[in-house]
């Protein structure tokens, strides 16, 4: 009997953790468009075919269509945290960030509501004042009180079939209220 082994071969290395992660990070993208898109409703299928990834995967990191749209929620805030932290921080362009996800993850206002605990509603309300807190204050000086109710304000404003709509209307909330935001942006988080 002869032996027909393939010669060895260097095997590519296991990038489970690092593919996991990329998948997670990517279910979390998808899913912000897909339910800013379709709302909260929209298949998970398409959340998945979206990343790029099958069901199983979308299902191996979220158990269910609330612990996935919670860890957008989740990643909006950490985003907002990051741009807060940037050593060039201004309370205009951290309201930048918070009005790009204003723009874009408007179906998630509904969350909060349909949970039915506010835990974490205030979790990352005041995870989201804390970071307004430690920018400088600009042009009015709005308490961080105030800047809170004014997201709310501009949040509710916040409607279109477009994310350009939905940032037109934010941007004329937002001068209606006398506040100048900086450019509607993104934060990228690279987790260690």
């Amino acid at each position: 009997m002869t032996n027909h082994a393939e010669p060895d071969r260097a095997r590519p290395a296991n990038q489970g953790r690092r593919v996991a992660a990329r998948n997670r990070a990517a279910l979390i993208a998808a899913a912000r468009e897909v339910f800013a898109e379709q709302g909260l409703n929209a298949p998970l299928s398409s959340v998945a075919r979206r990343a790029g990834v099958g069901q199983g995967s979308l299902y191996r990191h979220f158990a269910d269509r609330v612990a996935l749209a919670s860890a957008v929620l989740d990643e909006n805030v950490r985003q907002i945290e990051r741009a807060a932290a940037e050593p060039d921080a201004t309370l205009k362009s951290v309201l930048g960030v918070v009005t790009w996800h204003l723009t874009r993850s408007t179906a998630f206002v509904d969350l909060l509501r349909v949970r039915g605990d506010d835990e974490q509603a205030r979790e990352l309300s005041a995870r989201v004042r804390a970071a307004l807190e430690g920018c400088p204050p600009e042009g009015r000086g709005l308490s961080a009180d105030e800047l809170m109710l004014a997201i709310a304000m501009v949040s509710g404003a916040v409607a279109g079939p477009t994310p350009t709509e939905r940032e037109r209307l934010a941007r004329a909330a937002w001068g209606l209220l006398g506040v100048e935001v900086g450019p509607l942006r993104s934060v990228e988080i690279v987790d260690d």
